[in-house]
């Protein structure tokens, strides 16, 4: 079966596109990367999202449209990447997408009482005529689940080594880390949270220190110009979301632009130039991460597969490293994934398991109180026929 899955990250700088073949069910499902891209936004679009990721910028009228236009764009996506692969669109089955995350509501308890995902399914199954399945992180919350991070559950089912205990390392906008334990290991069970700013913080700072030049530290350029101030970070991981314990899950709702605007003054005031305050936060995302490791790890950590932008931070993979001794750091290219499309490809992976009314969660990862079948189905044109290719002979 072929699938698409469509992501637009925390960032929200680029819709991942992953077009993927699977066969099999759990604990056997065989996939492979049938192709894959990155399509950008136009000029300002990034701004909109993320201005709508703020309540004190954001409006009803504006997320209702933005809603549509992102199905559009989404939509043009998922076309594009089709013909990139010399496919039509009715040779393949499904969609799986996850949306952009708007906003994700954490209470002081630490429990996900909502989560607000947009990018309007029915625009996507109609421009393409193929049968969407999006909105997958209410169900998990409604089970009692943080609703994240989703990704573990592919985690679970496509890396788990033979005889070692994993970190799957998340650093996106969040960081997130998944604990999986060996496949000879038939006791142990996984564990999953969000470990912090990833690079939520360095980018929002980074655009503010660069006037809007910068929308990221580009090869760490600014990080490595400048100093870590140590007594700054020790008193910046005395957050209380970093003492919390898991299943827990955070955004930008929290490591936002106004956390980052405030920490610029913060720095400032410290004395601090522009490139000591990126140096300093690249350094907490690091610190906050192993001490997750230190605090939380079921077992000790042999092998962390790092993913997401963060992984081509080089100060930020060196300082992790540094952090982690005996730990061997890789990336997800080291293990057979593309690490620029892993998210992509989770929501094709949730959307062939829902459309097989398989549950998409472990409990033990998002801490739901049972597994649930994740997400809604818009028809497509192929809805029918897909019903009966697949439910025929039930």
């Amino acid at each position: 079966m072929l699938v698409i899955g469509l992501m637009s990250g925390t960032s929200a700088d680029a819709i991942d596109v992953a077009l993927c073949e699977f066969q099999g069910a759990p604990p056997a499902i065989h996939l492979r990367m049938v192709h894959a891209v990155a399509f950008a936004y136009p000029d300002g679009f990034q701004a909109r999202i993320l201005d709508a990721c703020l309540p004190e910028k954001s409006r009803v009228d504006t997320i209702c449209q933005i809603n549509f236009d992102m199905g559009e764009l989404f939509a043009q996506a998922a076309l594009y990447c089709i013909r990139e692969a010399s496919l039509k669109p009715e040779e393949v089955a499904l969609i799986g997408s996850h949306g952009q995350t708007l906003w994700h509501q954490v209470g002081d308890d630490g429990r996900a009482s909502a989560t607000l995902q947009i990018t309007e399914a029915s625009i996507l199954a109609e421009r393409t005529g193929i049968t969407t399945i999006s909105n997958f992180r209410p169900r998990d919350i409604a089970a009692g689940g943080q609703g994240a991070p989703l990704t573990a559950y592919a985690d679970w089912l496509l890396l788990r080594h033979p005889t070692k205990w994993r970190a799957i390392q998340n650093i996106g906008g969040i960081g997130n880390v998944t604990f999986l334990p060996p496949l000879s290991d038939t006791s142990s069970r996984p564990l999953s949270f969000d470990t912090g700013p990833g690079n939520a913080l360095i980018d929002s700072a980074t655009v503010i220190l660069t006037e809007g030049r910068q929308a990221y530290d580009r090869d760490s350029t600014m990080a490595q110009a400048g100093h870590i101030d140590e007594d700054w970070l020790q008193t910046l991981a005395l957050h209380p979301y970093y003492e919390r314990r898991p299943p827990k899950t955070t955004g930008r709702e929290l490591f936002g632009v106004p956390m980052a605007t405030q920490l610029i003054k913060d720095g400032r005031a410290r004395g601090l130039d522009g490139n000591s305050i990126i140096a300093t936060l690249t350094a907490l995302t690091a610190a906050t991460i192993a001490d997750a490791y230190r605090h939380y790890a079921p077992a000790p950590i042999e092998e962390v597969i790092l993913g997401g932008g963060g992984g081509r931070n080089p100060f930020l993979v060196i300082m992790l490293e540094g952090l982690l001794p005996g730990t061997s750091v890789l990336k997800h290219e080291d293990v057979g994934l593309d690490s620029d499309n892993k998210e992509a490809l989770v929501f094709a992976l949730l959307a062939y398991e829902t459309w097989h009314a398989r549950p998409g969660n472990l409990p033990s990862l998002t801490g739901a109180s049972k597994p649930v079948v994740l997400g809604q189905i818009t028809p497509g044109n192929n809805y029918v026929d897909l019903l009966r290719k697949t439910w025929g002979n039930s």
